[in-house]
This record gives C-alpha cells, structure tokens and sequence, in this order.
C-alpha cells in the first residue's frame, strides 16, 4: 500500500537531519544528509505500521492511497 506522509525535516547543529511526521508522532528517524534521511523513512514507517497493528490501533484514513494508478500530489526537495 501507498502512504502520502507529511515529513518535517529538522536540521540538527551536529549535522545531518531529524524526520517526524505531525500525523505520526511516532515516526522518528533522522540521518546525515536529506537523501539518507529520506531513505530512513521507509523503515520508520514499516515499523509504526507493525506497532500500530499490534497495539489494534488504525493508521489515518487520509495517508492511505489505496488506489496505486490514480495521480496523487507531493512535494519534494530537490538539490540543483
């Protein structure tokens, strides 16, 4: 299943970036550049799923994308 996520990416002054998600308070990761913070997301998210499920909780109904081919908005950064 696809989840469109608010991110917000924190820079921290010993480098690199803290990632939360104001619609998940326990999605946390962080790493050294965007790109690797970025990457981070994914395991995060894997686990509050498996956490949310066994604690019979449900994810927002409005991060879920449960059509895969219909066109879905995001916004990114991109370096140039």
């Amino acid at each position: 299943m696809l989840y469109k996520i608010p991110l917000l990416l924190t820079p921290q002054p010993e480098g690199g970036f803290t990632v939360t998600s104001p619609l998940l308070p326990e999605l946390v990761t962080e790493g050294e550049t965007i790109a690797e913070a970025m990457e981070n997301v994914e395991d995060a998210l894997e686990a509050v799923i498996e956490a949310y499920q066994d604690l019979g909780r449900s994810l927002p109904a409005s991060i879920q994308i449960k059509d895969d081919r219909s066109p879905v908005w995001i916004e990114t950064l991109v370096a140039a």
